[in-house]
C-alpha cells in the first residue's frame, strides 16, 4: 500500500479529485496519510477532515527562519512514513531538503504542457495569462516529478487541452483543471502506486 501526504496551500481541487478517485477505485493500493498546508486558512484542510485524512498546518509563519521552516515540513511529512508526496496545488518551493529525502517520489501537477508556460513565478493564472497572450491553440497540463529545478523534473503524463474564442485565464483554467489536471493527477498516483512508473536516464517510463 503506498502511503501519501498531500501538500496543499488554497482550496483543494485536486486533493478532491485524489479523494474521489480513491473511494471509486481508480487509484488502488494507495491511501492519504496526511493533508499538509502551508496556510492554516486552506479550505482543502476542510476536504481531509470531512474525509477522516489528518490535516496539518505548517506554516511559516511559525519559524524565525526559511530553513528552519524547511526542516519543520519535511520532519513532519517524515513522520507519517510516506512512500510518495503529492503537491496539489501547494505554493511551496521544495526545499533541497525534502528532494534529497524523497528522490523521484514528490510529485506535482503543473496548469501546462511543460516545457511551455513554465519555471521560476509560473504559477497559477499566470500559467493561462501566458497562454492566451501567446495565442496557442492547444494547452493542458503535466504531471511530473519534482526535481531541483522549476518544473524541470522527469514527465509522468500530459493531457491537451483546446484553447477557445473568447477565454479568459479563469475560464481556461477551469477547463484545464476539468479536463486535464483532475484526471491526469490520479492516474499518475494509481499508475505510481502499482509499481508501473520507472525513472530511467531522467525520464520516467510507463509499463504496460
Amino acid at each position: 500500500m503506498l502511503k501519501i501526504a498531500v501538500l496543499v496551500s488554497g482550496g483543494g481541487t485536486n486533493l478532491q479529485a485524489i479523494l474521489e478517485a480513491i473511494d471509486e477505485g481508480r487509484i488502488t493500493n494507495a491511501s492519504i496519510q496526511a493533508v499538509i498546508s502551508n496556510n492554516a486558512d486552506a479550505y482543502a484542510l476542510e476536504r481531509a477532515r470531512n474525509h477522516g485524512v489528518e490535516a496539518v498546518c505548517v506554516s511559516p509563519d511559525s519559524y524565525e527562519r526559511r530553513d528552519l521552516y524547511h526542516q519543520a515540513l519535511v520532519k513532519t511529512v517524515q513522520s507519517y512514513g510516506v512512500d510518495l508526496v503529492v503537491l496539489a496545488g501547494c505554493m511551496v518551493v521544495m526545499p533541497k531538503e525534502m528532494i534529497e529525502a524523497y528522490p523521484n517520489q514528490i510529485i506535482n501537477v503543473h496548469p501546462a504542457l511543460i516545457p511551455s508556460f513554465s519555471g521560476t513565478g509560473c504559477y497559477g493564472l499566470l500559467v493561462h495569462e501566458k497562454a492566451l497572450s501567446r495565442g496557442v491553440k492547444i494547452t493542458g497540463a503535466t504531471v511530473h516529478f519534482v526535481d531541483e529545478g522549476t518544473d524541470t523534473g522527469p514527465i509522468i503524463l500530459q493531457k491537451a487541452v483546446e484553447v477557445k474564442a473568447g477565454d479568459t485565464p479563469e475560464t481556461l483554467q477551469r477547463r484545464v483543471m476539468e479536463q486535464a489536471e483532475w484526471k491526469i493527477l490520479p492516474k499518475a498516483i494509481d499508475l505510481i502506486a502499482n509499481g508501473k512508473v520507472t525513472v530511467e536516464n531522467n525520464k520516467a517510463v510507463i509499463k504496460e
